[in-house]
């Protein structure tokens, strides 16, 4: 499928592409791929995916607008839609004990239901990494439970743990670092999701999916202290 794009010069030496302004699975897709096209491209300095854009960075300034966009509409016109290709389920541990979930009481009174159905939900199905942003290392995730939904705080807390698990909206995510936030912290990860010093600092990409593991509190500091000594292995299958 398709979409019609724009193009508009971003800066010196971006372009921004943007597809129709909505979050959908179809077009985080067609993204990844006209992404994977466009950095074959030598000039290419780097991308930076978003829910509905594409921003293309080139090493050098950009003399001929036009003719740079006419050649990213001829690559986006003949991509295939190749999105099946080095794409990974991961499945992260996360404790919900009340300690860590300090708003899951609150979250399952407005839902009228139990805290053991709010995690049954949050662990029952995947979610689609549709981006990374915020901060390094921070998931946006697509495919949380309607149920689930559930506005921002109103005051956001000057401290949010590393390795929250919130919710915010219709989202899905964990702070990767310790920091404010308005999300509804409904449990906590032990895993680092930004980690300067790896090959790869953040373990996910968009395209991937992340699995929610609900994991007992003893559990928990077992697999802190494992990640800590770099003995802790992701699970993790290709899709």
């Amino acid at each position: 499928m398709k979409f019609q794009l724009t193009y508009k010069l971003f800066g010196r030496s971006a372009i921004l592409v943007e597809w129709p302004a909505n979050i959908s699975q179809e077009i985080i897709q067609d993204i990844i791929s006209f992404e994977r096209q466009v950095k074959e491209i030598d000039s290419i300095l780097d991308t930076i995916i978003a829910y509905n854009s594409l921003l293309i960075r080139y090493q050098n300034p950009i003399i001929d607008k036009e003719l740079t966009i006419s050649q990213l509409k001829k690559i986006y016109a003949a991509s295939s839609y190749l999105i099946k290709q080095d794409q990974f389920l991961w499945q992260i541990p996360v404790c919900y004990d009340v300690s860590f979930g300090i708003d899951l009481e609150e979250i399952a009174n407005k839902k009228k239901c139990s805290v053991a159905e709010i995690i049954r939900l949050h662990t029952e199905g995947d979610y689609l990494v549709y981006f990374i942003g915020f901060q390094p290392g921070f998931l946006y995730l697509g495919g949380l439970h309607q149920t689930l939904h559930v506005s921002r705080k109103s005051n956001p807390r000057l401290r949010v743990d590393k390795g929250s698990v919130a919710i915010g909206g219709i989202q899905t995510g964990i702070y990767p670092q310790n920091s404010s936030g308005g999300w509804n912290i409904i449990g906590k990860s032990p895993l680092n999701f930004f980690d300067i010093n790896a090959s790869e600092p953040c373990f996910a990409k968009p395209g991937d999916r992340i699995k929610f593991v609900a994991v007992d509190i003893h559990t928990f500091y077992q697999i802190e202290r494992e990640v800590a000594n770099q003995k802790f292995r992701i699970k993790n299958s290709e899709l």
